[in-house]
């Protein structure tokens, strides 16, 4: 592919860094990833990822785009000790009351810890003859050249460290440093507007524990989530693991969080919605203890409203939009992102921020409407609720409770929730038609 540019520099080897790594590399002749964390040996959650050891969901959208960017990756997960899941088959989903129907569907996924995922498409990434990554170095701020109106490079310096800072010299850095970018401040400072920025309060919070999985629990299953919903609005998942563990993450909304103490994280995994996360770990062996994580609000940066942006500059993965774990899409998303990358940088260098900010908001806009609606249906939770979101959070439930005898509506809701097809297609006649039956002759 032909080079537009001699140097990109990536901060941040989160997951949507190193996709947008990947992407790059076709790009530029040299590609540099800067960390602040140390890499060398980490097998393990990293300071860096705080909710690296909670479970994690890859949508069936992204594993794909991950497979287009390394051929033969799902092998790579197999070798790692991830599993292959039919999402349909393989996956039990309850909500509203009832479980969708598990009929095999052919939507291939795998399951496997975030530290594990991370690491394998690092090891991907760092075998580009072009990409190097430097761990344990800190993105200083990048260098602005206010005569030019572009970004020209980055500062650095080994991480947690006073050494004198250094300057890499580049072509386009991109922020992927997550949530916490500082990208709007460096914008103030250079003289430009910060974005806008759309915030949904959840308070989410939720505890996690490992336990050894044994063949004898959830035969045949790979995972089970039990979705929040009325009157309790308590979420729980269990997934098989890499290393023969079982992750367990149960929580709810504005500080409804499970105990960490052993009688108390029972008890709570008792009260969720299905009994199945109970019946395994009642017995099950514990692998460490419950870690707590909280995420006060699904935040979106809207660069692509701004009217001026600096050129050589880009904000990208969580930097430009942070979801509500709960429906796991960030990673997915950040896949899609990295799709959206690809398809601009095609088009050349010029006017690169404005071009790529507008594709991202278009790849953005349908997750996020999905979980900010999702969300809506919590009372507690602030926001205009006008008569489509209303009517949409009843038609889903309705579609739902179809799924659980329909596998046609199962497989449509499926693809929708992995971000293969659009929302609306929940809506196709013939979907539509197949739920009011499901009800009308219950």
């Amino acid at each position: 592919m032909a080079r537009i540019g001699n140097h990109a520099i990536v901060i941040g080897a989160s997951m949507a860094g190193l996709m947008a790594a990947r992407t790059l590399g076709d790009f530029y002749e040299e590609v540099t990833v800067v960390e602040r964390d140390a890499l060398s040996g980490a097998n393990g959650p990293r300071k860096g990822v705080p909710q690296g050891r909670h479970a994690h969901a890859l949508l069936a959208s992204g594993c794909r785009i991950l497979e287009g960017m390394f051929p033969a990756f799902a092998n790579d997960i197999l070798v790692e000790g991830g599993l292959a899941a039919d999402v349909g088959n393989d996956v039990t989903w309850r909500n509203f009351g009832c479980f969708l129907r598990d009929d095999r569907c052919g939507i291939e996924g795998f399951v496997i810890s975030r530290p594990t995922l991370e690491n394998a498409v690092r090891r991907r990434v760092a075998q580009m003859p072009n990409v190097q990554i430097l761990s344990s170095t800190e993105a200083v701020a990048p260098e602005y050249d206010s005569s030019r109106g572009r970004v020209t490079g980055l500062r650095l310096r080994p991480a947690r460290s006073n050494e004198e800072s250094r300057t890499l010299d580049a072509d386009l850095v991109v922020d992927a440093s997550g949530r916490g970018s500082r990208s709007p401040v460096w914008l103030e400072g250079w003289g430009f507007s910060k974005p806008e920025d759309e915030a949904v309060g959840v308070e989410i919070g939720y505890m996690t524990r490992h336990y050894r999985r044994r063949p004898d629990q959830l035969p045949a299953k790979r995972a089970v989530v039990l979705a929040a919903a009325h009157p309790d609005w308590r979420a729980g998942v269990i997934v098989a693991q890499d290393g023969g563990r079982w992750v367990v993450t149960m929580g709810g909304y504005f500080g409804d969080r499970a105990p960490s103490d052993d009688q108390g994280f029972l008890a709570y995994a008792r009260s969720l919605p299905g009994p199945e996360i109970y019946d395994v770990i009642k017995d099950a062996e514990p692998l460490d203890d419950p870690t707590p994580y909280h995420f006060p609000s699904s935040l979106r940066r809207r660069y692509e409203r701004l009217a001026r942006f600096p050129e050589g500059y880009l904000a990208f993965g969580d930097a430009l939009c942070s979801f509500n774990p709960i429906y796991g899409q960030g990673m997915s998303v950040a896949a899609m992102e990295a799709v959206a990358l690809r398809e601009t940088l095609e088009k050349g260098p010029d006017a690169l921020a404005r071009r790529f900010f507008a594709a991202a908001a278009k790849v953005i806009d349908t997750p996020w409407q999905m979980a900010v609606g999702a969300d809506l249906a919590h009372p507690k939770v602030e926001g205009p609720r006008p008569l489509p979101v209303r009517f949409i959070n009843w038609y889903v439930r309705k579609l739902f409770q179809a799924g659980a005898r329909d596998p046609i509506v199962a497989k449509r809701f499926i693809e929708v929730a992995n971000l293969l097809r659009p929302p609306p297609a929940l809506m196709n006649p013939s979907i539509a038609w197949r739920v009011w039956r499901a009800h009308a002759f219950a």
